[in-house]
């Protein structure tokens, strides 16, 4: 059975080659995140992107991931995915993981769709029979029939997106990472790609999903973490949660410029209440 705990992650990231504090004429900025991690003299050495992440998933679980742009949702996704690896706490993954972020990546413009397939399904962990077998599958899904056979430089931006979800879709894991819901190309097919979309979140065991779409959240979402500043603001039922946010969000939109709160004065905040 599927499982994804999280205990106390952090992620910090290194800053190289940076002056006095990273800023020109060695200048410190007025109001410094205080992310920001300096050596003793004074250099920018790295940014503290999460810290004291926590949160226990099993199977059934579909969490869902609210905040700002910035607040750490997508490299939050990326730490789950095993794309960074956490410098702080533990995360503890019992099954397959698959992440979805980026459609635009991931294809060789000198191979064909074919081969483009088969190469795809071995960076997700299958052997060339379980790719073999889900080929059909693809092939009918995304509706490119010859081009298959052909050089995906020939293809339209429309094409390799289809090529793309075709496939990912197509390789179903046991714990399912999105980074906002996918949906591509013409009105037919992005009505096909929303219905797969609901149909693997539907089969996977577990789903991590980051959106600012809360109505995506609320439909599909049980639990949900609400990010400020790499942060966890708030961890629980998914419509408290939301709620929560969308207060906050409207009291920092109807603030007054010297009234507005740091995402981090905002996560002391919502403690204290």
């Amino acid at each position: 059975m599927p499982s994804l705990i999280a205990e106390k992650l952090g992620l910090t990231l290194p800053i190289f080659k940076s002056g006095r504090s990273g800023m020109k004429g060695g200048k410190p900025p007025v109001h410094r995140d205080p992310r920001f991690l300096t050596s003793g003299s004074g250099k920018l050495t790295g940014f503290k992107v999460l810290t004291n992440i926590s949160f226990e998933l099993r199977t059934g679980d579909r969490l869902g991931i609210v905040g700002r742009n910035g607040s750490g949702k997508s490299t939050l996704l990326s730490v789950l995915g095993g794309i960074y690896e956490p410098t702080e706490g533990e995360l503890k993954v019992d099954g397959k993981v698959r992440g979805i972020f980026n459609l635009s990546l991931g294809l060789n413009n000198d191979a064909t769709g074919y081969r483009n397939i088969q190469m795809l399904g071995l960076v997700a962990g299958l052997t060339l029979d379980e790719i073999e077998h889900k080929i059909p599958e693809i092939a009918e899904f995304s509706e490119l029939d010859e081009f298959l056979m052909m050089p995906v430089s020939v293809y339209s931006s429309g094409m390799r997106m289809r090529l793309l979800f075709a496939t990912f879709t197509a390789f179903r894991p046991e714990i399912l990472l999105l980074d906002e819901w996918l949906g591509t190309g013409d009105v037919n097919f992005r009505q096909k790609a929303g219905r797969k979309m609901q149909e693997i979140v539907e089969d996977a065991g577990i789903v991590v999903l980051a959106s600012h779409n809360h109505k995506l959240l609320q439909e599909n979402c049980n639990v949900s973490v609400w990010l400020e500043g790499g942060q966890i603001a708030m961890y629980g039922d998914t419509q408290e949660v939301i709620a929560a946010y969308e207060d906050q969000q409207a009291k920092i939109k109807n603030a007054k410029p010297e009234e507005q709160q740091s995402p981090l004065k905002a996560i002391e905040q919502s403690h204290a209440e």
